[in-house]
């Protein structure tokens, strides 16, 4: 080979050396582990009988970790003291005290979602471990639905507790139950391995987790009779949550005299006067873009409620031509929300309000002033709204039943079923949903249950869809879907020209 050709190899060679040398590609990492845990072991075996079990391991294919095993990893009949439940490695142990384990008894342990892979959190699928402590398992199912009393939808945040028949019914408020179950997605909950006798059956919204029911903004379900478990699964058992009526005491003290308040006032005259803070809700920054709604108040939210209000302080003004023409207006005040006050306007659409607050328009109980402020903006207009109309059954047309449509916490729409069509006009864009309340005693609202009293909540009856509303739409929907009418069955045209046989 010639030098000048050698030469030539030689630099091809080292350029491509050089090349591949400066790109280097990391190793890839694969595709993510979506693969939950899988049990290679579990001892001592599942399903055993005449054994009085204090310790069980369970041995995985990988690193596991722990996921709130205090209320995630559950034994049914509830022992007094809680079960311990580790994790290191690839397994995990739970200790119980098997003192506390009644003769006779079919005990079931549900990991539910308490083991997880450690690195990517893939949840170790509900996992049920059963073992007796007679020569025998109870067998006996019990199952049913939640729904959440003031929706009428499956409720799913609650669990089922079963307590002895032999107890007293307003044992839920006293001690933890025997049984306990969470429900599904769907509502519904299912007890297996129970024994043949009768229970108190609830259902509880634990706040605190300490399986009892305490009040305070949880929520409850009851019926009024006792339950049996039978051998085969039948969903016949309906619970409805709700949250009980809850008397403000506080609401009964009496008030500080004015002429005390007074005198607090003259004791810290000389300390530095604070200011009352607002805010009003409505768009200032574009005057051109339409963002009021015609449908509500222009609403003042107070830092603290206000003591007083001074409507001759306040002016409303349009834009008309160029010319402020004074709006009049309406200042209302809802006794649950006291930080709230309400401006009530006639609006007229597509149109620019200037509001002014003069200095000291609202005091509070200490008698500090809030300052002046102006707030200018336009409303929507009528294309800036979607429609709705609503047909609903015949067997609705009655004032007991009253139609409630909301989007959140704001009600649009809550009056008795006087027609088979509702017309809605100016929708705001939004989701809705709505319902039927069972109105019984006709008191215009909805009645939440009482559980001494034994009073169940009134009925309601949901529109299982969401109400998707966009600017400019015209919706036409049935609160119950409508039956399709029948196919007419005609006869064959060789048949319908013969003669009826005499």
């Amino acid at each position: 080979m010639k030098l000048p050709v050698l030469r030539s190899v030689i630099f091809f060679l080292t350029a491509v050396l050089a090349v591949g040398c400066a790109n280097i590609v990391p190793p890839s990492g694969g595709n993510k582990d979506t693969k939950p845990p899988k049990l290679l072991a579990i001892s001592p075996a599942d399903s055993q009988l005449s054994n009085r079990v204090s310790k069980i391991e369970m041995s995985f294919n990988e690193y596991v970790e722990l996921n709130n095993p205090a209320t995630e990893v559950q034994i049914s009949p509830l022992l007094t003291l809680p079960m311990t439940v580790t994790a290191v490695g690839r397994k995990v142990t739970i200790r119980i005290t098997d003192s506390l384990l009644q003769p006779n008894t079919t005990y079931r342990i549900s990991t539910n979602n308490a083991i997880k892979d450690m690195h990517e959190g893939n949840p170790f699928p509900r996992y049920t471990y059963t073992f007796s402590t007679g020569s025998y398992f109870d067998s006996l199912n019990l199952d049913g639905i939640v729904y959440d009393a003031a929706s009428g939808m499956p409720d799913t945040g609650t669990f089922i507790l079963l307590y002895d028949a032999k107890l007293s019914d307003s044992v839920v408020v006293k001690q933890k139950p025997s049984y306990v179950t969470k429900v599904t997605d769907g509502g519904k909950f299912s007890f297996k391995g129970l024994p043949y006798k009768r229970f108190h059956i609830y259902a509880l919204h634990d706040a605190n987790g300490n399986l009892v029911y305490d009040g305070k903004g949880e929520m409850i379900g009851f019926i009024d009779s006792t339950v049996a478990p039978v051998s085969e699964v039948v969903s016949s058992i309906v619970l409805k949550s709700f949250k009980e009526e809850i008397i403000d005491t506080n609401v009964l003290k009496k008030d500080k005299p004015k002429m005390a308040e007074a005198a607090d006032r003259k004791g810290v005259k000389d300390s530095k006067r604070e200011v009352v803070q607002y805010s009003v809700e409505a768009d200032t920054t574009n005057i051109n873009k339409r963002t009021v709604d015609v449908n509500k108040p222009l609403k003042l939210v107070f830092v603290k409620h206000p003591d007083t209000i001074n409507k001759n302080k306040i002016f409303v003004t349009r834009d008309s031509a160029g010319i402020d023409i004074e709006v009049p207006f309406v200042i209302k005040t809802d006794t649950t929300k006291k930080q709230e006050v309400l401006i009530d306007i006639q609006w007229k659409e597509d149109a620019v309000y200037t509001v002014r607050f003069l200095k000291a328009f609202a005091k509070d109980s200490m008698g500090n002033d809030a300052l002046p402020s102006k707030y200018t903006f336009r409303t929507k207009y009528d294309e800036d709204y979607g429609v709705l109309d609503i047909r609903l059954p015949e067997k609705y047309k009655d004032r007991k039943y009253l139609l409630l449509i909301n989007n959140g916490e704001d009600t649009i729409y809550f009056k008795p079923v006087t027609d088979t069509m509702v017309k809605m006009r100016k929708i705001s864009p939004a989701n809705y949903s709505m319902r039927i309340i069972v109105d019984e005693n006709k008191n215009g609202k909805w009645d939440t249950g009482d559980l001494f009293e034994k009073r169940q909540p009134e009925n309601v009856i949901p529109y299982k869809e969401g109400i998707p509303m966009k600017a400019g739409w015209d919706m036409t929907i049935d609160f119950e879907p409508r039956l399709k009418p029948k196919p007419r069955m005609e006869a064959s045209p060789e048949k319908r020209d013969k003669p009826p046989v005499k």
